[in-house]
């Protein structure tokens, strides 16, 4: 069973901030002492943080929930709570954050050590310290803390590399990556033997160095799923230069420009900006009886179709098994990679245009309907933000969290709406009769 994950689907849930608390100074000789309720503490952001040990998401397999721990509540004399400690998360390096909900990317994580706060930890509610005015000198109110964000969201991984090896199945890519670098790919003569991505650095004489990924091979209609389908096309996406691999041998019966013509559609139909990487052609297998003859057929149809190309794709006629042509191969695609630059995977529209963690200022306060029963249900974030952050264990708190209703035009809606004295109004699981 192959141990190769590329995406994940995960909830995180940041810590909620630690209530208030209600208190106050019991010392000898001062009568009627103050408030001395301190604040609660911030609750833990859930963050992930790039590892460049770790090559897959298969810890995220089994483990699809994070959740930080919430902030202590605040005590006596004034003292605010402990704040949580940050929940870190590890990912690998390429891995594309992806709210679940609204499908916009919330980051790009391509740098070890790279940080990005994926859910934000609730502040700490105030406590009854800070309610203190001289016309209520001894306030018994303070606020719940406010609840961490959640959210699901999509991990995608891209593996990075410099370089991506395509082609039909049993071309010899991983052959070519076995004997330029060290990796140890499986190699049979069997279509797919390459299931999983394999990633390997290569040296030129000349002392460059780049990474190069074998990619599991496509087939004609792998960008409508066919074969093993875009499952691993998406790897395809950061590299900056393509080496089309074929079988210069037709040694499966096919057609050498035909399997060229068919893999560049895939890559088009699958993202039209693959296309702008710039290619070199490989042409391999070339110590097999036929491969001279198909690789002069296969240029003469190149350059008839020479107007469908800006420019003339270099070809280099190699053979991975007896290692011909390696060398300037290579050196031709550290040229070529060191004057192409980096390629934007997404625009301005995929992007979060604004990290923003709390309620939308735009939006409505609330929003008024109606249930089953005939009771009116009030619901939006602002509201149900101050809902939460209530103590409803403190009369006083309910009678400011009434305060706050009236002051955001709930009353005057519901009245509106034909709300009548006595009608059950619904927040949440709370409930209570509307007051005309």
């Amino acid at each position: 069973m192959s141990m190769f994950l590329d995406t994940a689907k995960i909830k995180v849930k940041a810590g909620n901030g630690g209530d208030g608390m209600v208190a106050f100074r019991r010392e000898k000789y001062v009568p009627n002492g103050g408030p001395w309720g301190g604040d609660g503490g911030r609750g833990g952001n859930v963050i992930f943080v790039v590892d460049e040990g770790l090559r897959t998401l298969m810890d995220f397999r089994y483990n699809r929930h994070f959740k930080a721990q919430s902030g202590e509540k605040g005590m006596t004399k004034g003292m605010h709570g402990r704040g949580a400690e940050d929940l870190i998360v590890h990912v690998p390096q390429g891995t594309t954050v992806r709210d679940a909900e609204t499908g916009k990317i919330l980051t790009d994580l391509i740098e070890n050590g790279q940080k990005f706060i994926v859910a934000h930890g609730g502040r700490g509610g105030r406590g009854n310290i800070r309610f203190a005015t001289p016309k209520n000198p001894a306030p018994e109110i303070s606020e719940n803390g406010e609840p961490g964000q959640e959210r699901e969201l999509q991990l995608e991984l891209k593996i990075l590399a410099d370089v991506g090896l395509v082609g039909f199945p049993s071309v010899g890519k991983s052959t070519l990556l076995s004997v330029i670098t060290s990796a140890k790919p499986k190699i049979g003569a069997y279509h797919f033997t390459t299931i999983v991505p394999n990633l390997g650095m290569v040296r030129t004489q000349s002392g460059e160095s780049f990474a190069v990924a074998d990619l599991p091979g496509l087939i004609e209609g792998a960008s409508q799923g066919v074969g093993l389908g875009t499952q691993f096309l998406r790897h395809i996406e950061r590299t900056r230069v393509i080496l089309h691999v074929i079988d210069m041998s037709a040694s499966e019966g096919r057609n050498p420009y035909e399997d060229y013509l068919a893999i560049n559609k895939e890559l088009e139909s699958y993202n039209l900006r693959l296309m702008e990487r710039p290619q070199i052609i490989v042409a391999n297998k070339m110590d097999m009886p036929d491969s001279a003859e198909n690789l002069k057929t296969f240029k003469k149809k190149l350059a008839e179709n020479y107007d469908e190309f800006d420019e003339l794709p270099q070809i280099f006629p190699i053979s991975s098994l007896t290692k011909q042509g390696l060398s300037m191969l290579l050196d031709a695609t550290a040229e070529l990679l060191a004057k192409t630059p980096e390629f934007l995977l997404y625009d301005e529209s995929e992007m979060e245009e604004e990290a923003y963690y709390g309620f939308d200022e735009d939006a409505p306060a609330f929003d008024i309907s109606r249930d089953d029963d005939a009771a009116w249900v009030l619901s939006g974030d602002k509201l149900e933000k101050l809902f939460v952050m209530t103590n409803f264990d403190r009369e006083e708190a309910v009678m400011k969290f009434a305060r706050q209703l009236r002051g955001m035009g709930v009353d005057e809606a519901l009245r509106a709406r034909g709300a009548k004295d006595g009608d059950l109004v619904r927040i949440g699981n709370f409930e209570f009769e509307f007051v005309d």
